[in-house]
């Protein structure tokens, strides 16, 4: 995976954030979602990499990413985490640079677009609405197909004994459960292995836990503050859905997003949770034509 991508660590404050880098042109930061790792984007990386300057980066508590002790969410807010890729871009000399999340990846990247609007170029949000949202819409149905949100973000140590106990087995639950064939088969094998490596981390697990106790609780809120305040997403926004993703079963996605955005467009594409990698070519084309290549 990411033949000729640069890697680099990068000291961002109170996280060292590992990243990969291949391109020229404009700058595109590209962040991964649960519980994945920035190898999501290696099936359109390379394409990606021969239009823009394309950085990869793991989320902190994430793959190759440090792990900062947390409780309660507190060091994996949506707004910290926004933070630190404020820092590595800049660190990369960008001050300003296009932007692309998917899942927790994606709440991150319009956590950022709120907080640094100066930042952001144009932001494209897979396969999610805004946290608040999501709580909003809870139905029987919803904590069904969506449990991990309420499970992930119960007190430490319980999620992570039960996850620790066997993670190989969760992830690979996680992972099949949330494609539209039910299945590993779209994950490219050296992807699936930096995922078990990663997720089989006692570190990554608590990461993961306290990105989700954030998403329960303080999240939510910072959304709830800008609803109030009428705050909305200034910069050109994409949002693409799965078809068989969870989005797509809370109502219209592009609609939903139309209330926190001025300037929206979207899409549906034929795939559950994991557009990247269940649907390469028609993510990738999506992502092109929106970012001007």
């Amino acid at each position: 995976m990411f033949e000729g991508f640069e890697t680099r660590e990068i000291d961002c404050g109170d996280a060292t954030l590992f990243c990969r880098i291949k391109g020229s042109g404009e700058p595109l930061l590209l962040l991964h979602g649960y519980p994945q790792t920035g190898a999501m984007w290696a099936p359109i990386a390379d394409q990606l990499a021969e239009r823009f300057l394309v950085v990869v980066a793991d989320l902190r508590g994430y793959g190759r990413s440090s792990a900062p002790e947390s409780t309660g969410g507190d060091a994996y807010s949506k707004r910290r985490m926004a933070d630190d890729m404020v820092a590595l871009m800049a660190a990369l000399g960008h001050e300003r640079f296009h932007l692309a999340g998917h899942d927790r990846g994606a709440r991150v990247a319009y956590r950022l677009a709120f907080d640094h609007p100066e930042k952001v170029m144009r932001l494209a949000l897979l396969d999610i609405i805004p946290t608040l949202e999501m709580w909003e819409r809870v139905d029987a149905a919803g904590m069904i197909s969506a449990y991990h949100w309420a499970f992930l973000a119960q007190p430490n140590p319980l999620p992570e004994r039960l996850i620790a106990s066997d993670p190989v087995f969760y992830l690979d639950h996680t992972l099949a459960s949330w494609t539209k064939a039910k299945s590993t088969a779209p994950f490219a094998s050296e992807a699936l292995a930096e995922y078990r490596k990663s997720f089989s981390r006692p570190t990554a697990i608590h990461g993961a836990c306290e990105d989700y106790r954030a998403g329960a609780t303080i999240d939510p809120a910072a959304d709830e503050e800008d609803r109030k305040a009428g705050r909305r997403l200034a910069c050109p926004t994409l949002i693409l859905w799965g078809t068989d993703g969870t989005p797509a079963k809370k109502g219209a996605p592009l609609t939903i997003w139309q209330d926190w955005a001025d300037d929206v467009e979207g899409q549906a594409i034929d795939a559950g949770h994991f557009l990247v990698e269940e649907a390469p070519e028609e993510t990738l084309a999506a992502l092109m034509r929106f970012f001007g290549a």
